[in-house]
C-alpha cells in the first residue's frame, strides 16, 4: 500500500488542476539518479496492461505498475516547502540506501560505486 499525506495529496492535486485533461497520477521508478533507481512522477490519462490503480482522496487515482510494486509497497509520500523550496519527500521502507536528495535509492545492500573513468 502506497500512503500519501494530506500536504502531498494537497500538493498533487494542485498541480492536477492545472492538467489539460483529469488524468491519474502514475508513480514509478527509473534506471537512473545517484544510486540504482529514482521515483519518478507524472500525470498521464492512460492505463497500460500491468498497471493497478488505487484511489487515494477525492478526484486523486495512482496507478503503478506491477512489476514496480514490490519496490514501493509501503513507500509514504510527504510534500514540505522551506527556505530552499517545496519538493516531494519519499519515505521508502525497501531502500537500504537513499541518496542525500532523497529522489534516489538501491534496493541492495552492496556499496553503489561510480563508474569507472575512461582514459
Amino acid at each position: 500500500m502506497i500512503q500519501l499525506s494530506p500536504a502531498a495529496i494537497t500538493e498533487i492535486l494542485r498541480l492536477q488542476a492545472k492538467q489539460p485533461a483529469a488524468s491519474a497520477l502514475r508513480l514509478a521508478t527509473a534506471p537512473k539518479g545517484c544510486l540504482e533507481r529514482s521515483y519518478t512522477m507524472q500525470f498521464d490519462p492512460q492505463f497500460t496492461v500491468g498497471d493497478q490503480a488505487m484511489m487515494v482522496a477525492e478526484g486523486l487515482q495512482i496507478t503503478i505498475h506491477e512489476s514496480v510494486l514490490p519496490e514501493l509497497q509501503g513507500l509514504v509520500i510527504d510534500y514540505s516547502e522551506d527556505m530552499m523550496g517545496g519538493g516531494f519527500r519519499f519515505h521508502n521502507p525497501n531502500a537500504r540506501q537513499v541518496c542525500s536528495c532523497g529522489n534516489s535509492f538501491a534496493l541492495s545492500d552492496r556499496p553503489v560505486t561510480a563508474p569507472e573513468e575512461i582514459s
